[in-house]
């Protein structure tokens, strides 16, 4: 159930601006949404951010590591920051780094991949971080020969030469660039210390001095699922106005430095770890731990091990991470007492989140310390930096995305029964790297960018109540009957109706008379209930009928929540014996399941399922 605003007991609106939105009903159906409340000016770049705060508090740690959960925590202030991001910066214009010959980081978060990156933005030149994933867990390395092509690095840095040999020596024909290490000892590669230590020279103020807001900053790529990933430019103006909205969605920032801690796994190939957390801490002057797990199996106890260590004052993570997180706030009294009293708020992202896991941290949150803790969320793209829409306030239920943040705009267009959502603002990208068709393709008439989502409102009458992500307007299909099935909505209710043994949900059907689910199953919840130990094969995890009963109980439970509706429920699902894959575009760093990649890749399940022949599926009487 969700709970009623009484039951929450907290008032959240200290934390959040009061939102105020401009709803502008047009003749043709369409709806243009702003803020009531003007972008205020932001800074010129990032490095503003940094030398701003090494002169105000030179010795707050600015960024914080630890090579394993045993180790004391490495840390590094904001004034020992500046002097290591201008030395880099020294480093990179005596190579002639440039746009044309960026610097490109494959490896995963760490202080040295900050400050390279600082360093090169400080220089007036863009950082492209490509996701690790392409390099270590790849096994053509075609997405990273294509990215390199692109962009024609003038430096590559990694943090450890040995893991990344085999992907190092698969574009080394591709490239002409300096080899930088974090433990490089060798003719091939310079250790990254050694850059670090460059003395700075006058050209690094001069080239600082420089930096316009349409200065590129970074270049991030998309997804990738099919083709070629696109390289997203992202501007300085795009990075600081979404930064500055952020601060007039968030008040308690204007007052957050001492009171700002955040630690976060979030990768910085991809906006939401790179442009929205890492970026909130440097423009407020707070402190970001480096979380080195992650929400999967295996790694989770790392991030449990660093949050015992170092509790943030706001909790980021994706749907994964919470499903987790709540696992353990349940078995542990200690960390729920710590977690529920010192956080003030959680955010999610990536991903819309289950309603069974938001009650979830209602529930706990109520039992510990009274109160609820407040839950939001917000949208956007790689595209959009990744802000467009910011939930502010503590919505009755999950999903709400909220409502557009100052200096943007969002037009409603009609598309069948959605509501196709475009935007434009300072935060939106000019376009893709070395791709005018493409660019010119992404944007409509009156300049809004075509992000391909659709959305609804939390009431049409008030729109200050918010907007409700309404999937992927490509990703919807119809059945025979003409029924729209709503895909990005029948996941998520999928999911719940399944928990905790599906993972994620891919939805099937297309064209069919009823809708089918391949599901990626929670491996360890799946071996849970079905009593079979760790080091059960997962193909005979599937087989298990306890597990097989299990899931027909939650298809049962889908069914009776969707009251017989076709397109709101599934008649079978095959559960998948194979993790999603990098290498085919199914999954990203963030967990995130591409529908369409998992359908094209996967046509030989999709055929046993629509086969109402086959017996390999679990199903749903009725």
């Amino acid at each position: 159930m969700t709970l009623a605003a009484a039951d929450r007991g907290v008032n959240p609106e200290p934390l959040f601006a009061t939102p105020e939105i401009v709803a502008d009903r047009r003749a043709d159906g369409t709806i243009w949404l702003k803020s009531a409340t003007p972008l205020q000016q932001d800074a010129r770049c990032v490095g503003d951010w940094l030398e701003h705060w090494a002169r105000q508090t030179p010795d707050r740690i600015f960024l914080g590591e630890r090579s394993s959960v045993d180790a004391p925590w490495t840390t590094v202030t904001y004034q020992d920051a500046l002097r290591q991001v201008r030395s880099v910066a020294a480093w990179i214009l005596a190579q002639g780094l440039s746009a044309e010959h960026p610097l490109v980081i494959l490896s995963d978060n760490s202080i040295d991949h900050a400050l390279f990156a600082l360093g090169a933005m400080h220089a007036g030149v863009p950082a492209a971080a490509i996701s690790p994933a392409y390099s270590l867990v790849s096994k053509d390395f075609d997405k990273l020969k294509s990215m390199i092509r692109l962009l024609e690095p003038g430096a590559i840095h990694v943090s450890s030469l040995k893991p990344f040999a085999p992907a190092l020596a698969a574009i080394e024909p591709l490239h002409t660039a300096k080899i930088v290490g974090g433990d490089a000892g060798s003719s091939e590669a310079i250790s990254f210390r050694s850059v670090a230590a460059t003395p700075e020279t006058s050209a690094v103020a001069k080239a600082f001095a420089a930096i316009t807001p349409d200065t590129i900053a970074k270049f991030l790529f998309t997804s990738g699922s099919t083709g070629t990933p696109k390289a997203v430019i992202n501007t300085q103006r795009m990075l600081t106005s979404s930064q500055q909205a952020k601060a007039q969605t968030w008040s308690f920032l204007d007052h957050a430095q001492d009171d700002l801690v955040i630690l976060d796994w979030l990768p910085w190939s991809h906006t939401f770890g790179a442009n929205h957390n890492f970026n909130l801490v440097l423009r407020n002057g707070g402190t970001l731990y480096i979380d080195g797990g992650k929400p999967a199996p295996g790694l989770f106890a790392a991030s449990l091990a660093n949050l015992r260590s170092v509790m943030p004052t706001v909790y980021f993570n994706v749907p994964r991470g919470f499903d987790m997180l709540i696992t353990a706030l349940r078995d542990e009294d200690e960390l729920r007492r710590r977690f529920f009293s010192e956080v003030k708020f959680a955010f999610y992202a990536g991903a819309a989140l289950p309603q069974n896991l938001w009650d979830a941290m209602q529930e706990l949150s109520i039992k510990t310390v009274g109160h609820a803790l407040p839950m939001v969320s917000a949208w956007g793209s790689t595209e959009t930096s990744p802000l467009a829409t910011d939930c502010h306030f503590q919505a009755e239920r999950s999903g709400n995305i909220g409502v557009p943040i100052p200096g943007t705009e969002l037009k409603l267009m009609p598309s069948g029964d959605k509501l196709e959502v475009r935007v434009r603002g300072p935060n939106v990208t000019p376009g893709y790297w070395k791709a005018p068709e493409l660019t010119a393709q992404a944007f409509d008439a009156d300049g809004f960018y075509l992000i391909g989502d659709a959305v609804k409102f939390a009431d049409p009458d008030r729109p200050e109540l918010g907007l409700f992500f309404d999937g992927r307007v490509a990703e919807d299909f119809k059945l025979n009957s003409g029924t729209w099935v709503s895909v990005g909505t029948l996941r998520v209710a999928g999911i719940a109706a399944l928990a905790p043994l599906a993972q994620d949900i891919v939805v099937s059907g297309h064209g069919g008379d009823h809708v089918r689910f391949l599901v990626f199953p929670n491996i360890a919840a799946c071996r849970a209930i079905a009593g079979l130990p760790d080091s059960t094969d997962m193909n005979d995890v599937i087989a298990n009928e306890k597990l097989r009963a299990a899931i027909a109980q939650g298809l049962a439970k889908l069914r009776a929540q969707s009251e017989g509706a076709t397109s709101a429920h599934a008649t079978r699902a095959l559960l998948l014996a194979e993790p999603a894959s990098v290498d085919g575009g199914e999954i990203t760093d963030k967990g995130y399941i591409n529908q369409r990649a998992v359908l094209t890749r996967r046509a030989s399940a999709v055929a046993v399922l629509e086969d109402d022949a086959s017996g390999e599926w679990i199903g749903c009487a009725g």
